[in-house]
């Protein structure tokens, strides 16, 4: 939704996705730092597409408000639902994200994204 910037995705959780017997052994569930690197791929996809920043690349800036509300489960599917708030040319931009399973939202929150260039070296 280029009008609204905002991007919707989803994940379909399998019985074996690699996270089901390490994550919580016995209680197999989607672990949080998987779900939101979930978002912050959709995030990046939306902001290369629409060359939001420039770079070669949106990194992970970080995240705020992030609660996780429900847990998701192998047989779920994940909804992602992004939207691009604020830009800063070349230096970031800030997306707010829910995820959701049915109708309940799982988890949302807020998440900064940076551009990242090839040869980008630190001295």
């Amino acid at each position: 939704d280029i009008e609204n910037d905002g991007i919707v995705g989803y994940k379909d959780l399998g019985d074996t996705e690699f996270w089901i017997t390490g994550h919580m052994p016995g209680f197999p569930l989607m672990p949080g730092v998987i779900m939101c690197e979930c978002v912050a791929q959709l995030a990046g996809f939306y902001a290369r597409k629409y060359d939001v920043l420039g770079g070669d690349y949106l990194g992970f800036g970080g995240m705020n408000d992030v609660k996780f509300r429900f847990p998701v489960f192998p047989g779920d599917r994940l909804v992602l639902m992004v939207q691009l708030t604020k830009v800063r040319p070349k230096r970031r931009a800030e997306f707010s994200f829910q995820g959701f399973v049915g109708e309940r939202m799982v988890f949302s929150g807020t998440m900064i994204g940076v551009p990242i260039h090839r040869d980008q070296k630190l001295d």
